[in-house]
């Protein structure tokens, strides 16, 4: 498996999917969880199929060794990470697409390196850094309570709030699921199956730290120096993060836009491969 030196001389690994004589660009991918094991991604849709995909193994997570300092497993250290990743490419600048909790590193190596980036792909964010927390995504769990599994998984969402021990917590993720695919059938019971054994507690629980409010506004203010075209993809059954958030992403910056996918939940090169996958590929090809 490929590795890399990152800026604290931490070897850290990364995966290579698809063709690389395409003729087409790399597009560097992000797995969000935090601290989710980068295999939930797939190969996102069949965009593997046509173009060369880079996923890191963020610290503690896949191949990549557990981070000696818990603070590397913070947000804006996984962006310096993604730029020693760069450098070792020999790219000089690249498109990025990051789903879920990487969205916030995303946006974090956008703002310190806006020069870098010809593209910026934000798949189903929160609006964490943005300060604020629409509760559209409650919204459409509750619009969805006739459909079979909505009883179980409002239950285990509750449990889960209450601090379970792992054990139960396994359980609990499976049966709160369906909340996070635009319909439950046998692609999504089979992704949603590997959830559990791919979260990594460490890094999951220091993902958010040590970023202070003036951290957080001095964050923002470099969103608005990216000049790159930024597309948020959204789905209309996602009821983990909701739609309103990612329209809040996309208005911290200047060239932001938005995809909504009506019948796509959290992860909507599951639910919706090919128009997921069409709506990647012409943006990336806009002029």
């Amino acid at each position: 498996m490929p590795h890399f030196t990152s800026y604290d001389n931490a070897e850290l690994h990364y995966r290579a999917l698809g063709p690389d004589d395409s003729g087409l660009p790399p597009l560097v991918c992000l797995a969000g969880g935090p601290g989710r094991d980068a295999t939930y991604l797939d190969g996102l849709g069949g965009l593997a199929e046509q173009r060369h995909l880079l996923i890191p193994d963020n610290r503690g997570t896949g191949a990549s060794p557990p981070a000696a300092d818990p603070s590397r497993y913070a947000f804006p250290h996984l962006a310096e990470d993604l730029e020693a990743l760069r450098a070792h490419l020999g790219l000089d600048r690249f498109a990025l697409l990051a789903h879920d909790a990487a969205t916030a590193t995303a946006q974090a190596y956008a703002a310190a390196y806006p020069a870098r980036l010809t593209r910026l792909i934000l798949i189903t964010p929160s609006s964490h850094l943005q300060g604020e927390f629409p509760d559209d995504a409650r919204d459409i769990f509750t619009s969805r309570s006739d459909e079979p599994w909505w009883p179980e998984a409002s239950a285990a969402l509750q449990r889960l709030a209450e601090t379970p021990t792992p054990a139960e917590a396994h359980d609990l993720l499976l049966t709160a699921a369906p909340l996070a695919y635009g319909r439950w059938e046998a692609p999504q019971q089979a992704h949603a199956a590997t959830e559990a054994a791919q979260l990594n507690p460490v890094p999951r629980a220091a993902f958010w730290q040590g970023v202070d409010e003036p951290a957080r506004q001095t964050l923002l203010a470099g969103l608005r120096e990216v000049t790159c075209p930024v597309l948020v993809m959204t789905g209309g059954r996602d009821a983990v993060t909701g739609v309103r958030a990612g329209e809040l992403v996309a208005a911290s910056f200047p060239d932001g836009r938005t995809h909504h996918l009506p019948e796509a939940g959290h992860y909507p090169w599951i639910d919706e491969p090919a128009r997921f996958r069409r709506a990647v590929e012409e943006f990336l090809h806009t002029p």
